[in-house]
């Protein structure tokens, strides 16, 4: 497999730019990765994936990665999409899956674009980057920096949860709290790449963690025989996820893997503690306006100014889909509905898309008989720290109340 990618796009004019040397943005703006998709097709089929690994690479003509590149990587396994039958029935819904991110190395889905983006560093001799994060791309770049063997430096707000600033620390990177919001964070990385030589790795700031982002797009076409679902609900801080499988399906219909017809409705969800894209898309705007006091426990979207609002804005618009802001202090409720009907721990972030289901059913947006899929981008053990969780307790030697066991409530 030869390098197939043939250049870089700009995403204001579709300016080309070389696609074997580093590169970050164009005139503020991110920069898409082009391919030779006649080349790919040549090469690779669907039905010639289901001799491959059940991994994230088996997509590697679809990825900027030379023929002989080593891959950095944790082993990325394919994430399961799970038939959700009782909480679909909450909402009437007859088709709702779950895509569990969570299975991932690193507990995210940052894992895929980080596994792509260290390895494209290592490739082009780069050997310290630095990142921006809300939380787990933090944990997820300080883990394959650490695989690649390249120098991390890591900057992210004072309130970041607990665990992404232990995963930092465990893996070695160089990681520092910020007071402020992820802006703020961007900021320090913005300044420090002239004084310390790093090359940024934050959202859409380089074009390659998006690559590895759209791999959800190609894992859920086969997963479901590349009849892709009606709609798709995503949780949206910075948007790479949500932008990077619309790139994805845009491939695939050049290749002639999936309808053009068929794509499904994006549906960009936001909780009303950081609903800048909810508020441009309303408004009929381009771009997204800061939002002030951003606070959400959902803290991967809690992004008050993305760099590709107009990315992800373009996608909802395409699709025919919609934006959707849902109320916070619900979080932990929806929470509770998918873990109780479902088994499954959804993290904050996703649990808004479970509000999403809420609304959209109520007003008939979004009909009974339609295929939905959730993304579920992190684990919810990450968060621990936000929510009430000590257990009632017993006394073995007093008198057992067994009425208040079977209720739930101890002794």
């Amino acid at each position: 497999m030869g390098l197939l990618a043939t250049h870089l796009e700009s995403t204001i004019d579709a300016a080309r730019f070389p696609a074997d040397r580093p590169q970050t943005l164009d005139r503020g703006r991110p920069l898409w990765v082009r391919y030779d998709l006649e080349a790919v097709g040549r090469r690779l089929t669907k039905m010639g994936l289901s001799s491959r690994p059940t991994d994230m690479w088996r997509y590697r003509e679809l990825l900027p990665l030379g023929e002989t590149t080593p891959l950095v990587t944790l082993g990325e396994t394919m994430t399961p999409l799970v038939r959700c039958l009782r909480l679909g029935a909450q909402y009437g819904l007859a088709h709702l899956w779950i895509k569990d991110e969570a299975r991932l190395p690193t507990g995210s889905f940052k894992s895929r674009g980080l596994a792509v983006a260290m390895t494209k560093a290592r490739e082009l001799g780069i050997r310290r980057v630095a990142i921006a994060t809300a939380g787990n791309a933090g944990g997820a770049a300080a883990a394959y920096a650490a695989r690649a063997g390249l120098e991390l430096y890591v900057f992210m707000p004072a309130d970041t949860p607990p665990v992404n600033q232990f995963e930092c620390r465990l893996a070695g990177a160089r990681a520092f709290l910020v007071e402020g919001s992820i802006r703020d964070c961007a900021s320090v990385v913005s300044q420090g790449s002239d004084a310390l030589g790093w090359f940024d790795l934050s959202t859409l700031k380089e074009p390659y963690r998006l690559e590895g982002k759209k791999t959800m797009g190609f894992e859920l076409a086969e997963q479901l025989a590349w009849q892709l679902p009606d709609v798709i609900l995503y949780p949206t801080g910075g948007g790479t996820g949500l932008i990077g499988m619309w790139k994805a399906f845009a491939e695939m219909v050049e290749l002639g893997w999936v309808a053009g017809e068929s794509l499904p409705r994006m549906v960009a969800v936001q909780s009303s503690g950081c609903a800048p894209i909810v508020r441009a898309f309303a408004a009929g705007a381009r771009h997204a306006e800061p939002f002030e006091g951003a606070a959400t426990i959902a803290s991967g979207i809690r992004v008050p100014s993305a760099i590709g609002d107009f990315l992800i804005l373009d996608a909802i618009r395409q699709s025919n889909g919609k934006a959707v802001e849902v109320d916070e202090a619900q979080i932990g409720r929806w929470m509770r509905l998918a873990a109780q009907t479902e088994g499954l721990a959804l993290c904050p972030e996703a649990a808004t898309c479970v509000g999403a289901l809420e609304s959209l059913t109520a007003d008939g947006w979004l009909g009974l008989d339609e295929r939905v899929v959730i993304f579920n981008t992190a684990a919810a053990q990450k968060y621990a720290h936000a929510f009430e969780s000590r257990l009632p307790t017993i006394d073995p030697d007093n008198r057992i109340d067994w009425d208040r066991v079977a209720s739930g409530d101890g002794s």
